[in-house]
C-alpha cells in the first residue's frame, strides 16, 4: 500500500526534518536568487526593493512571462532538493515515492490531466455564455505562445514540487510515524491550504479562499490514498494550473499572465468558491472511483499503517 512504501526505506523522523530543510533551502533560498537579482535590478534602491517584496515584486514591471519563469525556478530547485533528500537521506527511489505500483502509471496521469482540461473548458464556456461582459480579450500572439511553452514544459515543475512534498513525502512520512492514514490526510491538506494562504487571492477575497485551498488538498489526498499513488493528483494539479495560466488572468491573482482572457469583474467570494468543494469535487471522486474500481474506503482513509500491510499490496 502507498504509505507503507516508506517502511521499505530509511524513515527515521529526523531524516524527514533534514529532507524538509533540503526542500525549503532549495525553494525559498537558492531557488529565489534569480528572482531577487532581477527584482533588485528593477528597484530604485534598497527601500524600494523591500517595499516591492511585500507585494511579491508584482509592481516592478517585470515581464509576466519572465516573472513566471523566475517563480518556477524556485519550485524547481525545491523539487531538486527534495528528491536529493529522498535519494540520499532516505535511500528511496522516486517510483516508490510516487506510487505503490511497480512503475509510474502514466495513463493515470494523462487521464486525470485531460479530464481536468475538458471539465474546466466546459465550465469556462458556460461562464462566458452567462456573463460575457466580465471577460476581456487579452490575446497577444507572441507572449501567449511563450506562455504556452512555459506552461507545458516548466509549470509542471511547480505542481510536481507541491505534490511530491505534500501527497508524497509528508503523506508517507507522517503516515509511517503516526501509523494511521487520517492524520497525514488531514495535516497535508491543511498545510497545503496554509501554503496558499499567502496568495493575494486570500487578501482580496478573505479567508473563505482557505476553504477552497484546503478542500483541494483533501481532494488530492483522497485521490492519492484511494488510488495507492500520486499519479491522479499529479495530472490534476498540472492541468489545473496550466489552464489557469493560459486561459484567464486577473489583475489581483497570484498568477498574472498573458492569458487569452482577462477577468475584469470585481472579485467576490461566494458560491463560486464553495460549489467546487461541495459539488464538483465529489463528482470527480465518484467518476474516478468508478473508473478505477476503488474499494475499502474506511481502511484506506482511516485505517492503520503497519508493515504487515505491505504483504497485502
Amino acid at each position: 500500500m502507498y504509505i507503507e512504501e516508506a517502511f521499505k526505506v530509511k524513515h527515521d523522523w529526523w531524516r524527514y526534518i533534514i529532507g524538509l530543510l533540503f526542500a525549503f533551502i532549495g525553494w525559498q533560498m537558492i531557488g529565489l536568487i534569480p528572482l531577487i537579482m532581477v527584482a533588485f535590478s528593477k528597484s530604485d534602491g534598497i527601500q524600494h526593493f523591500i517595499e516591492a517584496a511585500e507585494n511579491s515584486f508584482s509592481d516592478l514591471g517585470i515581464n509576466p512571462n519572465l516573472f513566471l519563469v523566475l517563480m518556477i525556478i524556485g519550485f524547481a530547485v525545491g523539487l531538486l532538493g527534495l528528491l536529493l533528500a529522498v535519494r540520499y537521506i532516505h535511500e528511496q527511489k522516486i517510483t516508490s515515492l510516487t506510487t505503490s505500483r511497480k512503475k509510474v502509471d502514466w495513463k493515470r496521469i494523462w487521464f486525470s490531466f485531460f479530464m481536468v482540461i475538458i471539465l474546466n473548458l466546459i465550465l469556462f464556456f458556460i461562464s462566458y455564455m452567462m456573463e460575457p461582459e466580465i471577460y476581456e480579450l487579452n490575446f497577444r500572439a507572441v507572449p501567449f505562445i511563450i506562455l504556452l511553452l512555459i506552461s507545458l514544459f516548466l509549470l509542471p515543475l511547480q505542481t510536481s514540487f507541491e505534490e511530491y512534498l505534500f501527497r508524497g513525502y509528508l503523506m508517507q512520512g507522517i503516515g509511517v510515524l503516526a501509523r494511521n492514514r487520517w492524520l497525514p490526510l488531514l495535516l497535508t491538506s491543511v498545510m497545503f491550504g496554509l501554503l496558499h494562504g499567502f496568495n493575494p487571492e486570500v487578501a482580496k477575497l478573505g479567508n473563505i479562499m482557505m476553504v477552497y485551498y484546503i478542500g483541494t488538498g483533501f481532494l488530492f489526498g483522497v485521490m492519492t490514498l484511494m488510488d495507492e499513488g500520486m499519479e491522479l493528483a499529479l495530472g490534476f494539479h498540472a492541468a489545473n494550473n496550466m489552464l489557469a495560466a493560459v486561459l484567464v488572468t486577473t489583475d489581483w491573482s497570484a498568477l498574472q499572465t498573458d492569458a487569452i482572457f482577462k477577468d475584469i469583474s470585481e472579485p467576490t467570494a461566494g458560491l463560486d468558491i464553495i460549489l467546487p468543494i461541495v459539488i464538483q469535487y465529489p463528482i470527480i471522486i465518484f467518476l474516478l472511483a468508478k473508473k478505477y474500481k476503488w474499494s475499502g474506503w474506511k481502511e484506506k482513509l482511516f485505517g492503520k499503517v503497519t508493515r504487515e500491510n505491505l504483504t497485502l499490496n
